[in-house]
């Protein structure tokens, strides 16, 4: 596989390792067997998770910018999965990423220079550098810029804001809405300049709506939690969780620099159709319908939030440019498996 031959001999720093980082990095386990996989994680109890799934755990807080000083220079790839705060409309966890990732490391002493063999005594010769060209390469105690390193970060397809239903590509203007999205574009925004001013390689993957056999919305069915008629309701997108695994470490591989992506499969559904046929597959009853001005009276502002959005994304670049073969090329090629499974 290209993208783990790409990545081998590499040390990957998973920021935000649950469970679509866990996924990635069973690929990177799995398959680079030379790739070291680190993780950042917030919570130390979670630390022998990560060690039982060939992950080496460090434990830091994005909200603690003195909890990330170990992070300068350790990994050469960067998965940036964490989400920003849960207020406000910036994300200062991307700023204080970015800052602990490029600050300078120490330069650590050590060993000398490796010389071919036969040339470690004797006089100079015109490959080895002399007595004074040593010394002035030697900075004791000094720092160093880390060298230039791959980072992908993980965004939402709501920073779009709502498209009307809209087909669209990476080339569309961001228009957020909501402060969840406004973070989204902060952290984005974030990475652009740091990669502009040449401090890091950022990539940016937008993602819709992830899901998997234990990311479905069947609790929302079981309640009966109604969803909207279809002349008020809304194109969402999907992706599975393996398939968004293995998008973002090929766009680590081949994703061009400052480069968007949709992270999105070849469903074209209205949420209300995507409830339907999972609540089909699992042999549940379907939920209500109700009119936009209902659901106003009686879902909750959050709720009605993901009802307010409408767009289908283009996934050309997913296809023609990092070249991915979906696993599950829509929800209804996932269900199938679901009907044929064992036991089914």
């Amino acid at each position: 596989m290209r993208t783990t031959r790409l990545l081998r001999r590499s040390r990957v720093l998973i920021v935000g390792c649950g469970d679509v980082g866990l996924r990635a990095a069973g690929l990177l386990v799995r398959r680079a067997v030379r790739t070291r996989v680190i993780a950042l994680t917030s919570h130390a109890e979670r630390a022998p998770l990560l060690r039982a799934a060939g992950i080496t755990p460090i434990v830091g807080d994005l909200d603690v910018a003195r909890s990330l000083r170990r992070l300068s220079g350790l990994a050469t790839t960067v998965l940036h999965l964490a989400p920003p705060p849960p207020d406000g409309d910036t994300d200062p966890r991307t700023r204080a990423l970015v800052a602990a990732l490029t600050a300078p490391a120490k330069l650590r002493a050590a060993r000398g220079p490796v010389a071919p063999a036969g040339r470690l005594r004797g006089a100079a010769t015109r490959t080895q550098p002399s007595a004074e060209r040593r010394q002035t390469s030697i900075v004791p105690d000094a720092f160093i810029a880390p060298r230039r390193m791959r980072l992908v970060y993980a965004s939402t397809t709501g920073v779009y804001g709502d498209c009307g239903g809209a087909l669209i590509d990476e080339t569309r203007p961001v228009r957020p809405v909501n402060a969840r999205a406004k973070r989204r574009v902060c952290a984005e925004r974030t990475l652009r300049r740091a990669t502009a001013r040449g401090a890091l390689a950022a990539s940016i993957v937008r993602i819709p709506g992830i899901y998997a056999a234990d990311r479905l919305p069947l609790a929302r069915i079981e309640r009966r939690m109604p969803a909207l008629v279809d002349a008020d309701d809304v194109y969402t997108n999907h992706i599975h969780a393996d398939d968004l695994a293995a998008i973002l470490l090929r766009t680590l591989a081949r994703g061009a620099v400052s480069r968007v992506f949709h992270a999105s499969d070849d469903s074209v559904l209205k949420m209300g159709e995507y409830f339907d046929r999972v609540a089909d597959a699992y042999g549940l009853a379907r939920v209500p319908r109700i009119s936009r001005q209902q659901a106003e009276q009686q879902l909750e502002p959050v709720t009605l939030s993901f009802m307010s959005e409408s767009r289908r994304l283009a996934n050309g670049r997913l296809v023609q440019e990092l070249r991915v073969k979906l696993r599950y090329p829509s929800v209804d090629d996932f269900l199938a498996t679901v009907r044929t499974g064992p036991g089914q």
